[in-house]
């Protein structure tokens, strides 16, 4: 009986050391987790963009944290990304278009035609971006530690090929969620609807829309060559892509783990801006391959159309005539 006590006793003590050593080690794992949440698919730039950053953030950080990335909206479509990164739930995002929504100054880069190149990209940046731009988002509870890229966008539909814009009048056009994008279109004479990325192939493949507007990259390798039928050259608008934190979650991290995340951010732009152009190159012959029918518009004729949400949005957006001013100078 004694020794039946004595093994029961001792179990016990087993379990209870097994728990409390469970119980120590789960909070030290669940904190080393830095969750980095994008929309691209597998093969897109951001998923590349995203992957090379933690390789080169994990190989600086040790033991101190890991970042973690989920692509293919995991942990959300971008705005609720967003959301998660004020709340503290997803610790970096990659947005583009929809920080547009959460500070009006960065509709900047939804003007049509405004970004010449990835060089007048980097004056723009230095220049314009973090001293006039950045300070916007810190107001809404972001805070921006790099500057990446989502590209060029061109037109896909399965109605007809895009010259100008009268073509398209009547086409139903997702766009991503920012209200710059939806008022341009609406010049342009196309019905934009906005939606999440992750719902846009079956929106097209079912004819709820008839085309999408995105860079080569995203057009690929989310497959949208199967179920569209024009490619339309339109380069309409550059839009980069915000490698964006909490600052409530932001400064809760150690001082040395911010910085190690804050310069790999930075230096990791070289490598996107890389591979971006060479993306270009590639996946506009791939996109031919797949029997979608390219065309080059009548660019002038879209310049043209323009003017109207030039106007409009310095006419509402405090202090972006400025702004849109410097940031043309800068292309000259």
């Amino acid at each position: 009986m004694k020794h039946s006590n004595f093994a029961i006793t001792r179990r016990h003590w087993l379990a209870v050391a097994g728990l409390s050593a469970w119980a120590l080690s789960t909070p030290v794992l669940a904190q080393t987790e830095i969750k980095f949440g994008h929309v691209g698919e597998p093969g897109s730039l951001f998923a590349a963009s995203a992957d090379e950053f933690a390789k080169r953030a994990n190989a600086k950080l040790g033991n101190k944290a890991k970042v973690v990335v989920y692509g293919s909206s995991q942990l959300g479509g971008d705005k609720e990304l967003v959301q998660k990164l004020k709340l503290g739930t997803v610790d970096i995002a990659l947005p583009s278009t929809v920080m547009s929504s959460e500070a009006d100054l960065f509709g900047v880069f939804e003007m049509p035609y405004l970004v010449k190149d990835r060089k007048h990209m980097g004056r723009i940046e230095k220049d314009v971006f973090w001293p006039k731009i950045a300070p916007e988002a810190e107001k809404k509870g972001l805070k921006v530690i790099g500057v990446w890229e989502n590209g060029y966008r061109h037109i896909t539909n399965s109605r007809r090929p895009i010259n100008t814009p009268e073509d398209l009048k009547g086409i139903k056009l997702r766009v991503p969620e920012g209200k710059w994008r939806v008022k341009m279109f609406q010049t342009y004479g196309a019905n934009p609807s906005p939606m999440k990325f992750s719902e846009v192939f079956t929106a097209l493949q079912t004819g709820v829309m008839d085309g999408q507007e995105n860079p080569f990259t995203q057009i690929y390798s989310a497959k949208f060559q199967e179920v569209q039928k024009f490619l339309s050259l339109t380069g309409h608008v550059y839009t980069p892509a915000y490698v964006t934190v909490g600052t409530r979650k932001w400064a809760s991290l150690p001082e040395d783990v911010r910085k190690i995340l804050e310069d790999t951010a930075r230096e990791t732009q070289a490598f996107v801006y890389e591979k971006a152009a060479k993306d270009d190159d590639e996946l506009l012959g791939k996109i031919k391959s797949a029997g979608v029918q390219v065309n080059s518009p009548n660019k002038d004729a879209f310049v043209a159309a323009s003017k109207p949400v030039y106007d409009e949005f310095a006419k509402e957006v405090a202090g972006s005539k400025d702004v849109i001013d410097r940031a043309i100078a800068l292309g000259k």
